[in-house]
């Protein structure tokens, strides 16, 4: 992947909602954001573009690879037949054409090698672009649903009393929230992960855990019974 796609990726993925609303709350913050998730969407578009293109190739790859373990296989029959005919001419012909197939069959199955890790980190990006994305989402969400609050609150729509409990550790929780992501770049409270999903993704964190715990077990145990 082009160093400059990577760029906009490493900037898509570390970029700080509340930071970028820091720095523009006077410049439409909302169209601000709308304009990032825009962003994100065309970097999603190139780097699947670029994905396909990869994946077509290792498959191209991998049928050239196929087919000369194919030749190289034919011709060992051939190879065999000759002898028994004792055409020595026709066996060296194919003999050396299995050396060039030796040697051409290592560069492709290190071009192989690099076709899948790059995939593989292709696939890697995507997903994290399309987690940031709808994280990008779900913060412009909550960031309209505050302008709504705070506007029905002001105007008497119904909304907290700017001067209730309620409001103060709103605006307090909000205030530490941004500052906190402002410093470490991590989502603040507010962002965060509820208690509900907090132990559900615990109890997986065990699961896989315990079924690892599971199959070493049962590995030692086949290892042990195999011994004489």
């Amino acid at each position: 992947m082009a160093d400059t796609l990577k760029t906009r990726v490493g900037r898509v993925i570390a970029g700080s909602v509340h930071a970028l609303l820091d720095k523009i709350e006077d410049q439409a913050p909302e169209a601000m954001m709308e304009q990032s998730i825009r962003e994100a969407d065309s970097v999603i578009d190139e780097v699947r573009h670029e994905l396909g293109m990869l994946s077509a190739n290792r498959h191209l790859s991998q049928q050239q690879h196929a087919s000369l373990n194919g030749q190289h296989s034919k011709l060992a029959a051939q190879i065999d037949e000759a002898l028994n005919q004792g055409r020595e001419d026709l066996m060296r012909a194919a003999v050396a054409r299995q050396l060039d197939i030796e040697a051409q069959l290592p560069v492709l199955e290190t071009t192989l090698g690099e076709q899948t890790r790059q995939e593989t980190e292709l696939q890697g990006y995507v997903a994290a672009l399309l987690a940031k994305k709808r994280e990008m989402e779900t913060a412009l969400t909550e960031f309209r649903k505050s302008r709504a609050a705070a506007a029905a609150a002001t105007g008497g729509g119904g909304g907290l009393a700017p001067n209730t409990a309620e409001h103060k550790m709103d605006k307090v929780t909000g205030a530490f929230d941004r500052l906190y992501e402002r410093q470490t770049g991590l989502s603040g409270t507010a962002r965060g992960t509820t208690l509900q999903q907090a132990a559900q993704l615990k109890e997986l964190d065990d699961m896989v855990r315990d079924n690892k715990i599971a199959e070493r077990l049962a590995q030692l145990k086949a290892g042990k019974a195999g011994k004489p």
